[in-house]
């Protein structure tokens, strides 16, 4: 019987295995998809420049991919794309910059026409449009046999790789992944980048994840749609370029000026403020206390307070004497 028991144990533990270790498909529990139309969406990518990639990198005498144009990835998600092929790379941006907010802070849309059939692609972003950081994805696909053309991939051994959700569902990512980084503003993301997965198993060739294991992606996919096929990118988390902008919404704050402790007329216990010098930096980011925030710590001078409250954005500029 023990011996018995030992052998469900083991099967038990290689099933968990095999299902991965990451959010599944869409429509399963515990799915981190965004729809399309979700209400936490704020804003569409309105640039977008592209490298086209290889129709097969193993054999680059082919042509590129040709389904497409830098347009097709921009506004809503609407299944146009533009199929970046082998390595291909788009680069959108937006009007206003993301910033690291509570959760995630932006997601991209691919245009897989179920849960399975899945073309990835690395995301990274810069907050100077220079030095870009990847997230660091994850790949967890067996790599002893190659996935070919059509074949399956399983979201649940995917993370931190745009694709792995069907048509109208963004997978999204959160720039908390990315604390730390060196030449990487987390409040001043100006431009997103999308690198097309080379799927194939040939070491010389091999796309790799953030620990260096191979990412096994449908390969090859020799024909003009090949590759990562960009619909979208939408920004949860975005303000916009100028200060100025900011003060188009109004926080209501007393006093003001003070010595640089405010009070807010609504209960906004719990909520993130981040604080803006009047050229756009981040000087302070921390949690409301009993509706007070506390900036006596800052020079004298005028500020933006950003207020962030589940879903809503809420502004007011300051003044510290």
């Amino acid at each position: 019987m023990k011996a018995i028991l030992n052998i469900l144990l083991v099967l038990i533990s290689l099933s968990s295995l095999a299902q991965g270790s990451f959010s599944p498909a869409v429509g399963e529990v515990g799915c981190t998809a965004i729809h399309k139309d979700s209400s936490i969406i704020k804003a569409w990518a309105k640039q977008c420049t592209i490298q086209r990639g290889y129709l097969n990198i193993l054999d680059k005498t082919l042509a590129n991919t040709s389904v497409g144009d830098s347009t097709k990835a921009l506004g809503i998600a609407d299944n146009l794309v533009v199929s970046l092929g082998d390595s291909g790379v788009a680069t959108v941006t937006f009007e206003g910059k993301i910033f690291n907010g509570p959760g995630f802070d932006f997601a991209v849309y691919e245009n897989g026409h179920d849960n399975y059939f899945l073309e990835l692609a690395f995301v990274e972003v810069s907050s100077d449009g220079i030095n870009y950081t990847r997230f660091p994805a994850q790949s967890e696909t067996d790599t002893s046999e190659q996935v070919k053309s059509f074949d399956s991939l399983d979201a649940r051994n995917i993370h931190n790789l745009a694709g792995k959700y069907r048509l109208y569902y963004g997978v999204p990512f959160d720039l908390e992944d990315l604390k730390g980084t060196p030449n990487l503003d987390l409040d001043q993301i100006t431009h997103i980048r999308i690198v097309d997965v080379v799927g194939t198993m040939n070491p010389n060739f091999a796309s790799r994840d953030h620990i260096g294991r191979k990412v096994n992606d449908p390969f090859p996919t020799a024909f003009p749609s090949g590759g990562f096929d960009l619909d979208a990118v939408a920004a949860i988390h975005i303000k916009p370029t100028s200060i100025e902008e900011f003060t188009k919404q109004t926080l209501l704050v007393f006093p003001n000026p003070s010595q640089g402790v405010f009070y807010f007329s609504d209960s906004l216990n719990g909520s993130v403020a981040k604080v803006f010098s009047m050229d756009g930096k981040l000087v302070f980011k921390g949690a409301v206390i009993n509706s007070e925030l506390d900036l006596s710590f800052l020079k004298t001078g005028y500020y933006q307070i950003l207020i962030l409250n589940q879903d809503k954005v809420s502004t007011a500029k300051v003044k510290i004497e």
